[in-house]
């Protein structure tokens, strides 16, 4: 490849599109707590407590017009930060996947089902 395109060698890579890269003799190691505690940091959550599951066992998510209504902006951002970080953590993907479905009307209850995964997602960074 180096006779056929002008190359050079910038060092070891410590990241790419995101995923912090650890490169050692018994093999390559990637994660993504950097973009974690980023995104914790901006929804306010970087001081939270730490759960063992990312939601309640036999938490029930529905359409719920009654509720208090948030911020679709601000609560689709929180889905789109998340559904990054499922390519490194899968166990975030169910609640994740079950929260994107009510991005039209979200409420308060789907808001504290979204921040479990947050929070899972700090606790196995500490």
């Amino acid at each position: 490849m180096v006779k056929r395109f002008e190359m050079s060698m910038m060092g070891e890579m410590k990241f790419f599109l995101g995923l912090q890269v650890n490169q050692f003799s018994d093999g390559i190691f990637l994660n993504q707590s950097k973009y974690i505690l980023d995104i914790l940091k901006r929804f306010g959550m970087k001081n939270c407590d730490t759960v063992p599951t990312p939601m309640v066992e036999q938490a029930k998510l529905k359409l719920d017009l009654v509720g208090k209504l948030v911020d679709h902006t601000d609560y689709r951002s929180m889905i789109g930060s998340l559904m990054y970080a499922t390519s490194s953590r899968p166990d975030i993907m169910f609640v994740t996947y079950m929260c994107a479905r009510y991005q039209a009307n979200p409420n308060e209850h789907h808001v504290s089902s979204i921040k479990g995964s947050f929070v899972i997602s700090k606790g196995l960074l500490i």
